[in-house]
């Protein structure tokens, strides 16, 4: 059976896109989650019964709330620095005072990434642990059906106030009273968005008929999007967060009755990082002040120590004791016990015993071998020992034993929530590691057949044999089937065995077995062909010795040595140095190639033949096929064409050997513009000396010169139309930058007219579409009126340079270089590089690749979402449109990879048309 190259690669795709859903499957975990129970949701354990027959605890309820109100203050990418360094003692010096020297605990609570907003408040109202699939549903949030602390709030009767970020009026609907919600993904908007937020402070502190206060303030995190956290927006934006927490403070203690006290907590929900951004795990993201403020505690006295690291999910557990109500049935977090330590012991060995109770039951319902965990045998340890301390309280001893005692119970139960709530929290991190290895197989056996397949990957006319009629392919394949059939009843009849491909039918099962075993079988098919094919005589020694050069084996190794390389997660975090390595090697092999061809190689050399000669025999060929008599003209003006485009002129010929050491400099220059990946991206690099306050002149005078250089690289193929458009566009660029002052123009001196820029950017818009509309009328028009090569070439590269005034925009001012550099590297290489060494298509599309991905991490990112420039979203936006922006975001981080695809499109076009005209040429006399 054969099947042509396009249906070859397309089934290739179909499968591929199977390995890959079934690997993602398995690589999200699955949740910790408490099975649905039928008992009332208010109905906790009661306290351990006393050993000795007769003896029964009278407490069996909820204990009472220890707060009346609670107010809940959220600063957006609020950094533990900002509030516990130098900052904090600079622009917060009443939260500071309150912190050193007033009635408050202090602590730094450590969230799990992903660190974006949508997933930390679920921890924070669940005190579960979210995964990475909630940055996707981050954009548009569903309502949060797990148990959580607002659901028990809202259950007990408690009257709930919310202002701020919209996302919790998605996650908790019909939830609040009295809301007001802004959106949070408008990160232009500084001021406004908390604006909305305070203004409702004064109404709200003087009335009584609500119990709980939640506050979100987002403007300190789009500060840090737009300027980082070194800006100097960063300081007056924590005095009036300062001012805020002051009035909030004054007002509770002013309402406080002789009952209950009232309770102030401020917290963040992620930090940021130095670049800005969040959602990675580094320390600046994933720490943040969590401060409890109330009359009830002792007044802090003596040396100021370091505030203890809590984990974020504890909030949940605390705040439900605060408030009187049962701990969410999902939550892995430990009750913070400084919050509850004015209170009797009996009082605090019944709250860490409802909090142990709740972890225990949680580890019941996803641990099958419960009993054997170290943290369920403690809690049973501290559990008895709590009931014998029951016994010696109702038995009315009031000694120093029962203290004692009651401090031991105490400490063994905050050991056994230490341990289970360790043991629930690596349940999130446990994969389904049978899905993920039959998607890694998939994966890879289609990689295989490629790879195998890869001399004729990219012709149109290639069939591929699929081995279906001999007995020796049809006796491995039923082998093979049976093999993996067995392992599969093996791995799904397990006790401890609980995946999704499991849960599959028998019969989709076994349709995936047979798709692995076709897919092998038909690899070691295609590698025994070649080893037939090596044993037969040649042919064609010539060509057969120059199949495989260096660069098709680097090309090879590369691509091979890449995939292995995300086997191991310290390689992915750091996959920009094998990006870099590649690129560099492919310089250096480049190197080499080009020597040869230009000192090495005869005019006429027997082994490799002259490229141009080729190119003209090729057109021989092919005018034979068509029955074409090229006649004496036409021989005479080939002859002349060959010999004037057999030899390169002088100059070209080392502007073409110095090629690679330029475009490896280059590379040096981009690498030392962004640090990237995990280990080294905090080192200081040049964009943060260019985008200090200090150093705006030198960066502004880089983004001229960066600008000038776009427009005189991308000009040159396109219509005066579109360069006049191309001109006023990088113009409005700048202008842009000048507008929401990252640059300035040479008279201006004050940069106190600081805009959102929405008009400078709507203007550059304007000529965007109009360049990319001008070239998709070409392609319309080299598709449907006329099929013109030149036409279609030209219209491809007036899209191309749209795109490229798009990038221009989006990007930030440091980064203009990368954008420079992408152009001229490109030019290079197709005018001294791939031209004149005669690279195939198939070569020519993996260096396209390899440069694309390269650029992807030059630009600043990473494997991390916390190197989205989300800011990019919204240029030219007066509010939060959710398609544009997103397209915009995306846009501006796969820049990269995205202009070098198109690159690829326009030279592969180019070159058609070049040879389109050369026919032309040479065939011009025939009648």
């Amino acid at each position: 059976m054969r099947l042509r190259s396009g249906v070859f690669a397309a089934s290739c795709l179909l499968v591929e896109a199977l390995g890959v859903a079934l690997f993602l499957r398995g690589f999200f975990p699955v949740p910790v989650r408490s099975l649905p129970r039928r008992e009332a949701r208010g109905d906790p354990p009661a306290e351990p019964a006393p050993p000795g027959p007769g003896m029964v605890s009278n407490w069996t309820k909820i204990p009472p709330p220890l707060f009346k109100k609670v107010v809940i203050v959220l600063i957006d990418a609020l950094r533990d620095d900002f509030v516990f360094g130098s900052k904090g003692k600079q622009f917060m010096p009443y939260t500071t005072q309150v912190v050193e020297r007033g009635t408050s605990y202090s602590f730094i609570a450590e969230a799990k990434p992903p660190t974006v907003t949508m997933p930390r408040i679920k921890a924070l109202m669940t005190g579960s642990i979210p995964g990475f699939i909630d940055v996707i549903v981050n954009l548009n949030s569903p309502a949060l059906l797990d148990d959580n602390l607002i659901r028990q709030a809202k259950t007990a009767g408690k009257r709930i106030i919310f202002y701020g970020d919209d996302t919790w009026v998605k996650l908790f609907p019909k939830h609040f009273v009295e809301y007001d919600g802004t959106t949070s993904f408008f990160v232009s908007d500084f001021t406004e968005v908390d604006d909305n937020v305070t203004r409702h402070l004064d109404r709200v502190l003087k009335r009584e008929d609500w119990d709980l206060l939640i506050l979100h303030y987002l403007g300190l995190d789009h500060i840090g999007h737009m300027t980082g956290p070194n800006s100097p927006l960063v300081g007056p934006k924590l005095r009036e967060m300062d001012n805020v927490l002051k009035k909030i403070h004054i007002s509770l203690l002013s309402k406080e009755e002789a009952s209950l006290p009232n309770l102030l907590v401020v917290c963040g929900d992620h930090g940021m990082s130095e670049t800005g951004s969040h959602g990675g795990s580094s320390e600046g993201e994933v720490h943040t002040p969590l401060l409890f403020i109330s009359s009830a505690f002792e007044k802090r006295s003596g040396p100021l120590t370091q505030p203890k690291l809590v984990q974020q999910t504890d909030l949940a557990s605390t705040l439900a004791v605060g408030l009187g109500l049962p701990i969410s049935r999902n939550s892995v977090g430990n009750l913070i016990l400084p919050v509850v330590g004015g209170k009797t012991m009996r009082e605090q060995l019944r709250f860490v015993h409802l909090n142990g109770f709740q972890l225990s039951r949680l580890l019941q319902e996803n641990t099958p071998a419960y009993e054997k965990d170290p943290g369920y045998e403690h809690f049973k340890i501290a559990e008895k020992s709590h009931g014998n301390w029951i016994k010696l309280y109702l038995e009315g001893n009031n000694s120093e034993i029962l203290l004692n005692l009651g401090k031991k119970v105490l400490k063994q139960y905050l050991e056994a929530l230490k341990i289970l709530s360790s043991s629930l929290s690596k349940q999130v991190a446990q994969y389904d590691m049978y899905s993920m290895m039959v998607g890694t197989v998939i994966i890879m056996e289609v990689l295989l057949l490629l790879l195998l397949s890869f001399p004729k990957a990219l012709s149109s006319r290639a069939e591929f044999e699929v081995p279906l009629s001999p007995p020796l392919f049809s006796l491995l394949f039923y082998l093979m089937c049976l093999m993996l059939c067995a392992v599969h009843v093996i791995v799904c009849t397990s006790a401890e065995s609980l995946c999704y491909f499991c849960s599959m039918s028998w019969l989709t099962a076994v349709g995936v077995m047979m798709l692995i075993s076709a897919l092998m079988c038909g690899i070691l098919s295609a590698i025994a062909k070649i080893f037939e094919n090596s044993r037969l005589p040649l042919k064609n020694p010539v060509v057969s010795s120059s199949r495989w050069s260096e660069i098709n084996v680097l090309i090879l190794a590369g691509t091979i040595g890449h995939v292995l390389s995300l086997g191991a997660s310290s390689f992915i975090e750091e996959e920009h140095q094998t990006w870099y390595f590649l690129i560099n090697t492919l310089c250096l092999a480049l190197c080499q190639e080009l020597c040869r061809n230009n000192f090495l190689l005869k005019e006429y050399d027997p082994q490799h033949g002259t490229t141009v000669k080729q190119n003209f025999d090729s057109i021989g060929e092919a005018s034979e096929c068509k029955n074409i008599d090229i006649p004496a003209g036409g021989n005479s003006k080939l002859g002349k064409a060959s010999s004037s485009a057999e030899f390169i002129q002088r100059s070209d010929k080392w502007i073409s050997l110095a090629s690679p050491w330029i475009i490896l400099i280059c590379c040096r220059l981009l690498r030392s513009l962004n640090q990237t990946g995990v280990q080294w991206a905090h080192r200081p690099d040049f964009g943060h000396w260019l985008t200090s306050s200090e150093h705006k002149s030198e960066l502004s005078f880089l983004a001229a010169v960066s600008l000038l250089m776009i427009f005189f690289l991308v000009q040159r193929r396109c219509s005066l139309v579109s360069k006049i458009a191309m001109a006023l566009g990088l113009l409005g660029v700048y202008s842009y930058r000048a507008a929401i002052g990252n640059v300035v123009f040479p008279w201006q001196h004050d940069t106190k007219d600081i805009s959102k820029g929405i008009t400078e950017a709507r203007f550059v818009y304007v000529f965007i579409l109009g360049i990319v509309f001008t070239g998709t009328k070409d392609l319309l028009k080299s598709q449907v009126i006329s099929a013109d090569s030149s036409v279609k070439s030209t219209g491809l590269w007036e899209v191309y340079s749209g795109l490229v005034l798009l990038a221009a925009l989006l990007f930030r001012p440091h980064n203009l270089p990368v954008l420079v550099f992408c152009l001229l590297i490109q030019t290079m290489m197709t005018k001294y590089i791939w031209r004149p060494l005669k690279f195939d298509a198939a070569q020519i599309t993996i260096m396209h690749y390899w440069f694309g991905q390269a650029f992807f991490y030059f630009q600043g990112n990473s494997n991390g979402i916390a190197t989205v420039d989300v800011s990019a979203g919204f240029v030219g936006l007066e509010s939060y449109v959710e398609i544009p922006a997103i397209f915009l975001t995306a846009f501006a981080t796969y820049a990269g990879p995205l202009l070098w695809a198109i690159h690829l499109l326009c030279y592969l076009s180019s070159e058609v048309n070049s040879m389109c005209c050369l026919k032309t040429f040479f065939l011009e006399p025939i009648k």
